[in-house]
């Protein structure tokens, strides 16, 4: 068993779990008797693995023109069958920064009322941004005078769209900071929420409660995003030497989203990816893998999350070896989609580690993923609050 906090591989482990919660951890721990015993021999345990930036409505083939005849019911459906895949590959919880109409946040209900297969969801609700900007709908004409339910532009709209997503169940902010890869007629590059703007939402998802994520590729975006007081950026594709002091001052969580980059590419044909889109993905993609690598060494505090939906659900596990490459070590790898994972959704004391009164979220694989951390992609039994779940 890995213990994630120390890096060290414990020999004839033993897991005691009551109902959900794991009650004791340990070498050659002494079994009680009349207790159900699952003797999985040789295998590797690693506490369940988090993924911090998932979408599980959406599917690859949604990134172009497709997706505006996909129902709100399809996406749902979508969903319930990503999210099976998900947890069966090892990540028993999920941050979920952004799905339609909220069938994220009733996907997590659902999934918590024992209803279907799935992670644990911090859910989001609509994605917020400005008119036109990346997480508002572009691909209409004008005469249909589609907005998307997140958009809000000014203080005041702000604060409003900010509190109606936690009316409806919004356990994290998302916000897009930046324009994006993904959607037509924006810069990545390019600030989209003004620091006035950034700042109420921030403090006021705060004041409530909530932890904000904000969607940054460009470097004035990070700036802003961190100035406002973000808790994470997700991307961060175009971060540079200022950014990376801010994010260190200010203990801001980067969520790189770098193994996508691989599978867009050589699938976009496949999934019919508009030749705009497909531009900026062979621009952005590859700059941010130098960038990210340079935070990295740099000592920026990283949480694991992949984007899930811009490639398929259930291959989340083959961020970690870009992670190795970028300059990581497996261990630090493993603690990304652990307990730092854990720290940054606000819920260490569940999960992120096997330890006595966590949830009882366990996965086990082949190996020492210290030494070969691709057997992540290879996750062979999971369980998830102490029911077998694969």
């Amino acid at each position: 068993m890995l213990d994630v906090r120390s890096g060290t591989m414990m020999d004839s482990a033993v897991i005691l779990i009551d109902g959900e919660r794991i009650t004791a951890a340990g070498s050659k721990l002494a079994i009680p008797a009349g207790a159900q015993v699952i003797d999985l021999g040789n295998k590797t345990l690693l506490p369940g693995l988090i993924d911090m930036h998932t979408h599980l409505t959406g599917d690859p083939q949604d990134a172009g023109y497709s997706v505006v005849a996909k129902s709100v019911p399809r996406m749902t459906m979508t969903g319930a069958k990503n999210a099976r895949l998900t947890v069966q590959a090892g990540f028993t919880t999920v941050r979920n920064l952004g799905a339609e109409a909220y069938t994220d946040i009733g996907l997590r209900d659902a999934i918590n009322d024992g209803e279907m297969p799935g992670p644990r969801i911090a859910a989001s609700g609509p994605a917020m941004g400005i008119t036109g900007g990346h997480c508002d709908d572009t691909m209409h004409a004008p005469e249909y005078k589609s907005v998307s339910l997140g958009v809000a532009d000014g203080v005041d709209e702000a604060l409003k769209v900010t509190r109606r997503n936690i009316k409806y169940g919004a356990d994290v902010i998302k916000i897009c900071a930046t324009g994006g890869v993904l959607s037509f007629g924006d810069d990545p590059r390019t600030s989209q929420y003004t620091l006035e703007e950034l700042k109420a939402i921030i403090s006021d998802a705060h004041r409530l409660g909530r932890k904000v994520a904000a969607h940054a590729h460009g470097g004035d975006g990070i700036k802003l995003a961190v100035l406002a007081g973000v808790d994470s950026i997700e991307h961060g594709s175009y971060i540079d030497d200022e950014g990376i002091k801010l994010m260190k001052e200010h203990k801001t969580w980067l969520v790189p989203t770098l193994y996508l980059g691989d599978w867009l590419i050589a699938n976009a044909e496949a999934i019919k990816l508009p030749a705009p889109l497909l531009e900026k993905a062979k621009v952005v993609l590859p700059t941010a893998r130098q960038n990210i690598a340079r935070a990295i060494k740099a000592g920026v505090p990283v949480a694991f999350g992949t984007d899930a939906a811009v490639y398929p659900h259930g291959l989340n596990g083959r961020e970690f070896a870009v992670l190795v490459k970028l300059g990581m070590t497996p261990l630090q790898a493993i603690r990304s989609a652990t307990v730092n994972a854990s720290e940054l959704l606000g819920w260490a004391d569940r999960v992120g580690s096997i330890e006595a009164g966590k949830f009882a979220d366990i996965i086990a694989v082949d190996g020492d993923p210290l030494k070969d951390v691709t057997t992540l992609e290879r996750v062979q039994w999971v369980m998830k609050g102490g029911a077998v779940v694969r």
